[in-house]
């Protein structure tokens, strides 16, 4: 099975970018360039913009030119985090409220200040958050491997651990629909040392069994599964608490719906792949894109809808390639942007919601758009 990812990447890079991609001249340098534009951009605060437009925002298709904001440059408002994922606007708060999973916290970027500050300490490895369309935020905790929501007076509520009895194993992205029901994906991906906690013996995360989950266990008693027992799927929350399977046989990862919620985008076996939404369920899924882009394989994380209907995704692929990729309801690239790491999540903010939120490893950076995301985040 293949499933192009940040964590394939990371743990066999040498290996893929060897022998899986066939790259253009400026990616087949045997050592490549350590910058995405030329001259170098400088990215710490206080240092030069670049000129308009960015030559690291690039257009694929002419259309590209209707959502992208010619009068605007890549901006990095924070790094130094572990892993940075999961970004969500609140429209109440003015705020976007991003996991680093590795480094167990939620944080805030504060618009109206532009500061990022710690919001949750410890946020027991979370992933993927969302706000419903009561303004409730919803996220997904690898160390226990469950859904919850956090209500208006600050208390929390488990929406989801378990399916037909058996635990979950790290829900990861979530959308929610008008309906008020929640869809999430759950991959394996909190099964191992540094996301959540690994699985005890051998797992998808954990192939050789040596190690030990409660070593440094700080949540003795509320651990969730020591070991996956359910596939890997996509599920839907209703509001009456039923939960109930919608796609599986695939390792998923990010998901989002169209503008008019006829449609649901969904990371599928390494691809990005859509299916219609019939009722409470999915029919007719298919592979939406390969993410090939100049013979180099863009992986897909996460991602969001513009009003427009075009997709915007993470993309994990080398330097040069790395950062999000736009496409058109049609499956065609129309854009790309470059970041000098691994892009995982983005979603679109500020008031207007016009500025892209991308979360990309290490930073997390902005960058004003020509549209609107279609909400809510």
């Amino acid at each position: 099975m293949t499933n192009l990812s940040r964590r394939s990447m990371l743990g066999g890079a040498t290996a893929v970018l060897s022998t899986a991609i066939a790259m253009p001249a400026m990616a087949q340098r045997a050592n490549p360039a350590t910058v995405v534009s030329n001259p170098p951009r400088q990215w710490g605060r206080g240092a030069p913009i670049a000129q308009y437009p960015d030559p690291d925002v690039i257009t694929l298709d002419p259309s590209f030119g209707a959502v992208a904001e010619g009068h605007a440059v890549i901006k990095r408002v924070g790094t130094g985090y572990q892993w940075a994922e999961g970004p969500a606007w609140c429209g109440e708060g003015q705020y976007v409220v991003f996991s680093d999973v590795m480094g167990d916290v939620q944080h805030r970027y504060i618009w109206e200040t532009g500061e990022v500050t710690p919001f949750r300490r410890p946020s027991f490895n979370s992933n993927g958050n969302a706000f419903d369309f009561q303004g409730r935020q919803i996220s997904g905790q690898d160390f226990p491997r469950r859904v919850v929501r956090w209500e208006h007076d600050g208390s929390m509520t488990i929406i989801a651990d378990s399916f037909e009895g058996k635990p979950l194993n790290s829900p990861n992205d979530f959308a929610c629909h008008p309906d008020g029901s929640i869809w999430f994906t759950d991959p394996y991906y909190g099964g191992q040392l540094s996301e959540g906690h690994p699985d005890q013996g051998q797992g998808p995360m954990t192939p050789s069994g040596l190690l030990n989950p409660m070593i440094g266990n700080s949540g003795a008693g509320m651990i969730g599964s020591l070991h996956q027992v359910l596939p890997t799927q996509i599920y839907r929350w209703d509001p009456s608490g039923r939960l109930a399977v919608v796609a599986t046989g695939q390792v998923p990862n990010g998901l989002c719906f169209s503008p008019d919620w006829k449609r649901l985008y969904f990371v599928w076996g390494g691809n990005l792949a859509v299916a219609d939404v019939v009722g409470t369920g999915l029919q007719n899924i298919r592979t939406f894109s390969d993410g090939m882009i100049d013979g180099v394989k863009c992986g897909f994380d996460g991602h969001r809808c513009d009003v427009q209907g075009n997709v915007w995704s993470g993309s994990t692929a080398p330097l040069g390639y790395c950062g999000v990729t736009i496409w058109n309801p049609a499956g065609k690239a129309i854009g790309r942007i470059r970041l000098p790491e691994t892009c995982a999540n983005v979603t679109f903010c500020g008031p207007k919601r016009d500025w892209l939120f991308m979360t990309a490893s290490q930073s997390v950076y902005l960058l004003r758009t020509n549209t609107q995301g279609a909400g809510p985040f």
